[in-house]
């Protein structure tokens, strides 16, 4: 090897580090920046809203604008109803998922691929072709316009379920094997030995249930009619007349205060989130 080409494998391999760094760094500035800006908006006063060019940091910082957003939506009672929506959604997704998982992974029965390949299929069907006849069922069963019709449907989950049967495809047989030499029943079985060593993997679909339904908007637009059932993205809509004034302040500390329990929930379960994602599908 010449010492040319040694010199520049040298080179190379002392800038690797540097590089990854700096498309990590611009990889989050893209991604962090529409978020800063938000921040920063929220903070501004309606006259300084549409400055250009715009500050990162307001010059006259103010909270006006969080208590317009108090004084014209009623923010507890959206809050508590996406609350209490997101989270019985994701507790019902972690169930169903852990079970339906458990089953196509450790279970013999007939049909099994393909009612596995039917519960994948139903991923690539989007949700706006299915809500109307889920919304004449609802209506059948006099669940529309009620924070039930919201819960109930959303329970199966086809991501889940292939995300769980991965995951107990991954870990070994021998511990089933064992407890059924021990007289224990299959449903003893997931109970006691599988489902406490996939809690990494039912953290990942809880975690991403409830930010998924926390920000949804199209569903509880075409089932919800009444105000006291809005969930908190559906009410803020009616924040939207403030654009008209230039009050977009307003509008931005919505969407704010519409992100923190997400992004708390992220928080909180970002350390089992990485340990079901690292250790999804390796034996254990």
């Amino acid at each position: 090897m010449s010492q040319a080409t040694l010199t520049f494998s040298r080179a190379r391999y002392a800038l690797g580090p540097w590089a990854r760094i700096a498309g990590l760094t611009a990889c989050a500035l893209l991604t962090l920046g529409p978020v800063v800006w938000t921040v920063s908006t929220s903070l501004r006063t309606p006259a300084d809203s549409f400055d250009l060019p715009p500050q990162i940091v307001p010059a006259h910082p103010s909270t006006a604008a969080y208590h317009g957003v108090f004084e014209q939506i009623d923010v507890w009672l959206l809050a508590l109803n996406s609350t209490l929506v997101t989270a019985l959604i994701a507790i019902g997704q972690m169930i169903t998922a852990g079970l339906a998982g458990y089953a196509f992974a450790r279970l013999d029965f007939r049909f099994k691929k393909p009612l596995f390949g039917l519960v994948l299929a139903t991923m690539m069907v989007p949700l706006q072709v299915t809500i109307v006849p889920v919304f004449l069922v609802l209506k059948s069963m006099g669940l529309t316009d009620t924070l039930l019709g919201l819960i109930v449907p959303a329970f199966p989950t086809a991501f889940g379920t292939f995300l769980m049967r991965q995951y107990f495809l991954g870990m070994p047989k021998d511990l089933g094997e064992a407890a059924m030499l021990d007289g224990a029943g299959p449903w003893r079985i997931f109970r006691s030995v599988y489902a406490p060593l996939a809690r990494p993997g039912l953290a990942i679909v809880g975690v991403l249930a409830f930010n998924y339904h926390w920000n949804e908007f199209f569903r509880p637009l075409i089932l919800e009619t009444s105000g006291q059932n809005y969930t908190l993205p559906l009410g803020l809509v009616s924040l939207q007349g403030n654009l008209g004034t230039g009050s977009i302040s307003v509008v931005l500390a919505g969407v704010v205060l519409s992100m923190l329990p997400a992004v708390a929930v992220f928080v909180v379960g970002q350390r089992p989130l990485r340990e079901g994602i690292t250790s999804a599908g390796v034996n254990r």
